[in-house]
């Protein structure tokens, strides 16, 4: 007998080689981020103010009248040019796109993606756009990843860790917040916690954090001062404002779908939605100039509470419409500044009211603003860890970290409950492609073979018969006829080879029914242990497609003990749904009720 001992737990020696690869992500990532936030401050200054400079600069200060209208009509007519000629995949946020790249594509995203993402979002955000730059520039990066991976050999599921390290630091460059950026690759692209993607992932946003700081200067994107978070006083109104974002989350997802709904059923080629966006963009700006592009100084005066109660209700109510008529049309830009500038005035706003109805209150609009930006968006996109952090890398104020954690799981326990997706999965829902982003840990890699093997399997012996053994099965013995395979023992009971049904009626159409079954078993075994797990007996069975193991002892391979088909497998499976059954928690709790009553 000739026996398999073919490892399926895979090598790890490329895990040196991919964490080399991270780095160069993180490093390009890091560039890329330079780049495009001098692309939208050179289209910033030639819309706005007629002049050849990089300089970042807000929109808000410019003294070209009515004409503002007009510049976001000019990007949106641009970018639904690229859209249609260029490439579709540069419409929208960019997080969707990745994470269809990951689920559908086996983490390919094309050439042109990683040069017009961000060449169109700079346009965008530059002729007015009230996006950010991080959505751009996190796609951009997960196609750095992707088609690095595809210019080296690589599978699929280490290209989708190239692809979540450059969409992670892309995160961390933007914001200077490369825990949160880890976070957020593990949240939405990468669907696992393993050693393998989490160290790359780290040294990609560590490097493209270290290059921002050369780049653009140290320091997180905003900057506040002494915030007064008082969980102890004040935990009551941040259990109200994390009902409140909950709803807030819940009618931004839909509006936006809905927008788009309305483009979809537009008469006209798509190409011209974003102008059409654009243009109602342009009329809210005339009035209300703080809504044009990214924001990232508003939203540092409203959680330094330098902004007015009167101006925190028309940037929350008008720069959320501005976003969903401009982002809805179909152009390209980021999602998370703007969401966090609506948020944010939301807020500051309900500090400032309830101070005003409530004077003993006493809260800092800094602080709610903080909190509240943090926890509408975890709780729209289903990233609630990664927000929390995000927030607090922002301040670096421990004093923060219980207030958002409980804002942002009450936020995101509402939004779950009345979204069936995020809104970041509902465009792929769409399209027939459901993402599953919940996971944990595979019950198949926590069960040993021994909990679920059939510790009596039915055998024959070398010197049984094909007949034999067939009438056997037609006689409806029920110790072989619930088996499709039989170990073969010889005559000391080791283990030397394993015969299928299949083999049998092969034998007996070539009347072979007087044959030793030795002579038609397979003698070449892959075989399981006791203590190894069924996640990677699961996988022997899988790479040799075959549907059962004979389970011998390590030290002796020629010992049976047991035996592991499709069936047993099932069973783990089946364990772990009845762990989890409301049914079963119904029958504790009525066990335990019994076993209180005291017999009269």
């Amino acid at each position: 007998m000739e026996i398999d001992h073919t490892n399926s737990t895979g090598s790890r020696s490329r895990l040196f080689f991919l964490s080399f690869l991270g780095g160069l992500i993180g490093l390009i990532a890091g560039i890329v981020s330079f780049v495009l936030y001098n692309l939208i401050g050179l289209f910033t200054n030639l819309s706005f103010y007629h002049r050849y400079s990089f300089q970042f600069v807000s929109p808000q200060y410019n003294n070209i009248g009515i004409l503002v209208i007009l510049v976001p009509v000019i990007g949106g007519l641009i970018v639904g040019v690229m859209a249609k000629y260029g490439t579709s995949k540069i419409k929208g946020h960019g997080i969707p796109e990745a994470i269809e790249a990951v689920v559908i594509n086996k983490s390919k995203i094309s050439g042109k993606v990683a040069i017009l993402k961000p060449l169109s979002a700079a346009i965008a955000i530059g002729t007015g756009g009230p996006f950010g730059a991080e959505g751009p520039i996190i796609q951009t990066g997960g196609a750095i990843g992707s088609l690095l991976g595809q210019f080296i050999p690589t599978t699929a599921s280490e290209r989708k860790i190239l692809l979540a390290c450059g969409a992670g630091a892309g995160m961390a460059a933007t914001f200077s917040t490369p825990i949160a950026g880890v976070i957020l690759a593990v949240e939405l692209l990468l669907f696992e916690f393993k050693p393998r993607s989490f160290i790359p992932l780290v040294i990609a946003t560590a490097v493209a954090t270290a290059a921002r700081f050369k780049l653009l200067g140290p320091g997180p994107m905003f900057h506040t001062g002494s915030l007064d978070f008082d969980i102890a006083r004040n935990a009551v109104y941040f259990v109200v404002l994390g009902v409140l974002c909950g709803i807030g989350a819940i009618v931004f997802t839909k509006a936006l779908y809905w927008t788009e709904d309305q483009f979809e059923k537009l008469p006209i080629d798509s190409l011209w939605w974003p102008a059409i966006g654009a243009l109602g963009l342009g009329v809210i700006g005339f009035f209300i100039p703080r809504v044009f592009g990214v924001g990232y100084d508003t939203i540092s005066d409203i959680l330094n509470n330098n902004i007015a109660l009167k101006i925190l209700l028309l940037l929350m109510i008008f720069k959320s419409i501005a976003l969903l008529v401009s982002l809805g049309s179909g152009t390209s830009g980021g999602l998370l500044a703007p969401m966090f500038m609506a948020s944010a005035a939301m807020g500051g706003s309900f500090a400032v009211v309830v101070n005003h109805l409530i004077p003993t209150a006493n809260l800092s609009p800094g602080a709610f603003a903080l909190v509240a930006m943090g926890a509408v968006f975890g709780a729209a996109a289903r990233s609630t860890f990664a927000f929390i952090v995000f927030s607090f890398e922002i301040t670096r104020d421990y004093d923060a970290i219980l207030p958002l954690m409980l804002v942002g799981v009450i936020a995101s326990a509402i939004a779950i409950s009345f979204l069936k997706n995020s809104i970041m999965t509902e465009k792929l829902a769409r399209r027939g492609v459901h993402v599953f982003q919940e996971y944990d840990t595979d019950v198949l890699r926590l069960t040993p073979v021994r909990d679920v093997m059939d510790r009596n399997p039915a055998v024959v012996y070398a010197k049984d018969t094909v007949g034999n053994l067939a009438d056997k099965i037609a006689r409806n013995d029920p110790e072989y006829s619930s088996h499709k395979a039989y170990p073969v023992l010889d005559e000391q009971e080791g283990l030397i080879g394993i015969v299928t049904q299949g083999d049998l009626l092969k034998a007996i159409d070539k009347n072979k029914s007087d044959e030793n079954v030795l002579n038609i078993a397979a003698t070449k075994l892959v075989v399981t242990y006791a203590d190894e797990s069924v996640y990677d007996a699961v996988s022997k069975m899988l790479k040799n497609n075959i549907g059962r193991l004979p389970v011998v002892e390590r030290q002796n391979p020629k010992k049976l003990i047991g035996y592991l088909g499709r069936a047993n497998v099932i069973s783990s499976r089946l364990k772990q749904i009845e762990e989890e059954s409301v049914v079963e928690a119904h029958r504790s709790l009525t066990s335990w009720r019994s076993k209180r009553e005291v017999p009269t």
